[in-house]
């Protein structure tokens, strides 16, 4: 059975998943990057967030997180758990968001934080006391303006010939890796890289449709340094090689 309350470390490295039950992250130093839905806000001190059950979340701390977990067993057990709590439980355990902390809270927390929560009854009796203590709590203001896809386009052009990778992107959106990450997936359904990789394919289209440069050379301008792997590519995204889209587009032009 998975622990129900843990301490965990968070680096720079980006997570990206999702789990079958709802979890509520809690800051105790640094500040970590959260995105859950779309949604995103920084974990630190008197907040934590709340990720429901099935939600795509991603996180992580340029200069390093320490948090207090805690994964909800099921329903079942909230039920159990929280007796008259529990439909306030679920309430909270269903909406996405970050939330701010009183001071009697942050205590609890902390209180948990340097008790062996590797025990049993202590994770068990501390997570249904913390819970019941969130009963009332708000979520904070969170989202934001879409991402800017003008720059973002223009970027990738320019430098479609080098290696690009999320934190390029992130530079010019001015996120963290793990929030633009999360919002590309909720507004675009896709990754950054992969955006990237579209972007470049596109241009591609566009350079073979309107000039003259021979394919390989194209390649190169889009990041492909093996003209091989660019054909793979255009077929897997267009269902054709790039000497057929070539032909195609000068059949039209006839």
């Amino acid at each position: 059975m998975r622990p129900i309350l843990t301490l965990r470390q968070y680096s720079h490295d980006l997570i990206v998943h999702s789990h079958e039950h709802a979890q509520l992250v809690f800051g105790l130093s640094g500040a970590l990057d959260f995105e859950v839905d779309g949604h995103g806000s920084q974990v630190v001190q008197q907040s934590f967030v709340v990720v429901p059950s099935g939600f795509h979340h991603a996180c992580g701390s340029a200069n390093g997180s320490r948090c207090l977990v805690l994964d909800v067993p099921s329903d079942q057990w909230v039920s159990q758990s929280l007796g008259d709590h529990a439909d306030a439980s679920r309430r909270l355990l269903d909406n996405a968001g970050r939330m701010s902390l009183d001071a009697g809270q942050n205590q609890l927390v902390h209180w948990l934080a340097n008790s062996p929560v590797d025990d049993p009854v202590i994770a068990q009796q501390g997570a249904v006391l913390l819970l019941a203590s969130l009963n009332n709590a708000r979520p904070d203001s969170i989202g934001g303006r879409r991402l800017p896809y003008a720059a973002l386009n223009a970027h990738i052009d320019q430098y479609a010939a080098y290696p690009l990778q999320v934190a390029d992107l992130a530079r010019v959106a001015g996120l963290s890796n793990a929030r633009l990450h999360a919002r590309f997936v909720t507004e675009c359904g896709q990754t950054p890289m992969d955006y990237i990789r579209s972007r470049r394919l596109h241009k591609a289209v566009t350079l073979l449709r309107e000039s003259t440069l021979p394919i390989g050379e194209i390649a190169c301008r889009v990041g492909y340094s093996s003209q091989s792997a660019f054909a793979a590519a255009m077929l897997r995204e267009f269902g054709a090689s790039p000497g057929k889209l070539r032909r195609e587009a000068g059949d039209k032009r006839r």
